[in-house]
């Protein structure tokens, strides 16, 4: 069906990555001319073609009407091409509206680690792109801006956005390395030029011992997050390892065949040990006749008659006549 998830797809955070669009929307979208027209038989590869045909971002607009933009995410969604192939689509920067959509997917789906490792790269990006609104106006916007919102806002393109961890708390607990920003950079060492130039009369002393203990924490943060995230990947390692089984944990072929010669006996009222060798059955179907020259039947069914010549039947249904 055009509008199942592909087959063999994850679930993303606990569900159908459809499922990520509210219900309402995803009606919306499925009943568009645009997604019946252009986004039927789509593959990751034909995608592209749709996505350089795009020329503004937004949400739903006028009465009920989704945008081309929209179609896609779900489009992708339902797709749920590779991690590598979202990547390329991000390092297309000639193609903006490309980029936009892979950022859109990535803070949908993706980790919160993964989503500021991929996305805030792109805060450098401000070339302009063009916004409509609900109202179906068009708007100027840039792309930092775009992905500022994604980052910041619970809201976007008319989509609620996953909840994503505070950044101070993923540093502390997955290991993530503190952003530093062009214009932090910019400012420190424009400080350390300051003082520089101010070191000969000895009044910018003060602001380089600053500037330079800044860049020193700064360094530091770094590093640990650099450790933190080396004990993490190794931690992930051995849950995986430990979950996959280790092959020189099972018993070799000498070991089973040894195990066979010393298997126990089963004392189980089902087989428990004659007198002599052998075994014989104590369930209450099968009993010695008093001769023991074998089992005979003791149900009501299956029982001697008084001249001990066989069994007959005592069920009503037969019965044998008195003549």
């Amino acid at each position: 069906m055009a509008n199942t998830t592909h087959r063999g797809a994850l679930h993303i955070h606990g569900t159908n990555p459809q499922f990520l669009v509210e219900k309402v929307i995803r009606a919306r979208i499925y009943d568009s001319l645009y997604w019946k027209e252009h986004c039927f038989a789509l593959t990751a590869e034909t995608l592209i073609d749709r996505a350089l045909e795009l020329h503004y971002v937004g949400g739903t607009y006028g009465v009920q009407k989704v945008s081309p933009f929209l179609c896609l995410v779900l489009k992708l969604l339902q797709l749920q091409p590779e991690r590598e192939i979202i990547l390329e689509y991000l390092a297309a920067e000639e193609f903006k509206y490309l980029r936009a959509l892979a950022a859109m997917y990535v803070r949908l789906t993706f980790r919160a680690v993964d989503v500021y490792e991929t996305l805030e790269p792109l805060l450098n990006d401000s070339r302009k792109l063009r916004w409509r609104d609900m109202s179906g106006a068009y708007r100027l916007s840039h792309m930092d801006d775009f992905v500022d919102e994604l980052l910041t806002q619970e809201r976007a393109c008319d989509l609620i956005l996953p909840r994503l961890t505070r950044r101070d708390v993923v540093e502390e607990t997955e290991g993530l390395a503190p952003r530093i920003s062009k214009l932090e950079d910019a400012l420190l060492h424009g400080k350390i030029d300051a003082a520089k130039g101010n070191g000969e009369d000895g009044s910018g002393a003060e602001s380089d011992d600053s500037a330079k203990h800044e860049l020193a924490e700064r360094k530091e943060r770094v590093e640990r997050a650099r450790r933190l995230r080396e004990e993490r990947m190794a931690e992930d390692d051995k849950a995986a390892s430990m979950a996959m089984g280790n092959v020189d944990d099972y018993p070799s072929q000498e070991e089973d065949e040894n195990a066979d010669e010393e298997r126990f006996v089963s004392r189980s009222p089902s087989r428990s040990a004659s007198p002599a060798n052998g075994y014989v059955s104590r369930s209450p179907s099968r009993s010695p006749d008093r001769e023991g020259n074998g089992y005979v039947s003791r149900s009501p069914s299956r029982s001697p008659d008084r001249q001990g010549n066989g069994y007959v039947s005592r069920s009503p249904s037969r019965s044998p006549d008195r003549s």
